[in-house]
């Protein structure tokens, strides 16, 4: 856009051209284009006088739909229809101020409440299909977010991660106090924390110099990176654990120190993220009782008759499970703390997740509360702790399909791991869209034109 190759309104239209080939995907809960198309009007006024804002003017972007936006619907894909905030989520007019394009509000698991983006009342949330109808799960519960990039998601247990690994994606979870969570309509208010899905790590660097601050100090051959054994589970796939050796001896042969260590309560950290996670939503989710806003039952018995009969219709299974359970554990006053011990290390290395993405009616044969466990095994224990996270994709399965590698570091390191993320993603070189790419299969009018890649990427565009 500085070259003038392409103007913000182009570039806008284009994007809305393929979130409307791309409906099938549920990527989008709302789409906001009159707001984007006027927001593109403004950018492209101010590159024409050579007054661009940074990087991310005239760049569209999208939130996910737990985010706050003044004067756009907030439904948290669930059955809180008509909920229009009167506020915006401190992270949107960050992004707006710096001219982005809000493309509009994605999809995700009923109150972020699921592994697999499957479980919001608009759909479930695919990032392919196949001959036999059946597709593949973006991951969630930010899975919205990982099929309509660049976006911002949120992380409780490892959402952001955990969809950017399904989709091939580099997925940033700051630390925590870093990027503001007001407005953010949390599960966990302690834990919860806004997360940067993009299409490579200069791209989550430019978000994240925006939401908060960033630099580049390249030290790859001082690092010391710490090998958790307790994450060589049974059920890692082989060909992660395999990706996840040749991580550690792609730093060790820069110079940089890589040892084996043991953190021993690691199999106690899912119970204990359990614990922590239903009881803040047992918290958070008693302000849904029909009367302020959301659903309301029509029973008029009683106000506690009323009240039940609303949560019992507004709220799917996973979400009534977690509130029972945290309702629970809070009468039992059965908190833990979690501490990390991690002196002396620079950044920890694991996988992402246990294995590729997987086919959607596989993945609803299992509990999607023993689901979400599975997949948060590698990532939850850093969301307690506060501590930034970014999985990177490392390389591709034997099924074709992204395999993703997390590093995690100290609280408030987050530029550190960034120039860490920044220094693997140049060694392992997995590919990265194109815009040429990309125009070129916006200018298509057939659907069936439209590549796997792109639909990893709706709006993924920092290329300015």
């Amino acid at each position: 856009m500085k070259q003038g190759q392409i103007t913000p309104t182009e570039l806008c239209q284009k994007c809305l051209s393929l979130i409307k080939k791309t409906k099938f995907l549920h990527a989008y809960i709302t789409v906001s284009g009159e707001v984007a198309l006027k927001q593109a009007e403004e950018s492209e006024k101010r590159y024409k006088h050579e007054q661009s804002l940074g990087d991310l003017d005239g760049i569209p972007i999208a939130v996910k739909d737990n985010f706050s936006t003044s004067g756009i619907e907030t439904t948290c894909a669930s059955n809180m229809k008509g909920y229009v905030p009167p506020y915006n989520a401190r992270v949107v007019p960050k992004l707006l101020d710096q001219g982005a394009l809000l493309m509009g509000k994605t999809n995700l698991d009923e109150f972020a409440m699921g592994s697999g983006s499957t479980d919001g009342v608009f759909g479930p949330n695919p990032h392919s299909k196949n001959e036999d109808s059946d597709w593949l799960i973006t991951g969630g519960s930010s899975g919205g977010s990982a099929a309509a990039m660049s976006a911002l998601g949120s992380a409780t247990g490892g959402s952001t991660r955990n969809s950017a690994a399904h989709c091939r994606l580099v997925g940033f979870k700051p630390s925590y106090g870093l990027v503001s969570h007001h407005g953010l309509i949390a599960l966990v208010n302690l834990i919860d924390v806004p997360g940067i899905l993009t299409r490579c790590v200069d791209d989550a660097a430019i978000v994240l110099s925006v939401l908060a601050e960033h630099d580049t100090n390249d030290y790859v051959s001082k690092l010391c990176i710490e090998i958790p054994k307790e994450y060589l589970v049974p059920e890692l796939l082989s060909e992660v654990q395999s990706f996840w050796s040749k991580a550690a001896d792609l730093f060790e042969s820069e110079g940089a120190k890589v040892i084996e260590v043991s953190i021993p309560h690691t199999s106690y950290l899912i119970v204990c993220y359990h614990v922590l996670c239903t009881s803040g939503v047992a918290l958070n989710m008693a302000r849904l009782d029909g009367l302020q806003y959301s659903h309301r039952c029509d029973n008029d018995v009683s106000t506690q008759s009323m009240y039940a009969s609303t949560r019992q219709e507004a709220f799917n299974d996973v979400v009534r499970g977690r509130i029972l359970s945290g309702n629970f554990f809070l009468l039992k006053e059965n908190w833990e703390n979690y501490f990390i011990k991690a002196q002396k290390i620079d950044v920890f290395l694991t996988p992402t997740i246990l294995s590729e993405a997987v086919p959607y009616l596989e993945f609803i044969k299992v509990d999607d509360r023993r689901l979400s466990s599975q997949n948060d095994i590698f990532t939850q224990a850093v969301n307690m702790a506060g501590l930034p996270a970014v999985s990177i994709p490392a390389a591709l399965s034997n099924q074709g399909l992204p395999v993703g590698l997390r590093f995690f570091g100290h609280a408030f390191c987050d530029q550190q791991l960034l120039t860490v993320a920044k220094w693997f993603e140049k060694q392992v070189q997995f590919p990265v869209i194109q815009l040429q790419e990309f125009m070129d299969d916006c200018s298509s009018s057939e659907k069936g034109s439209l590549t796997l890649a792109f639909t990893f990427w709706l709006c993924s565009l920092l290329a300015v």
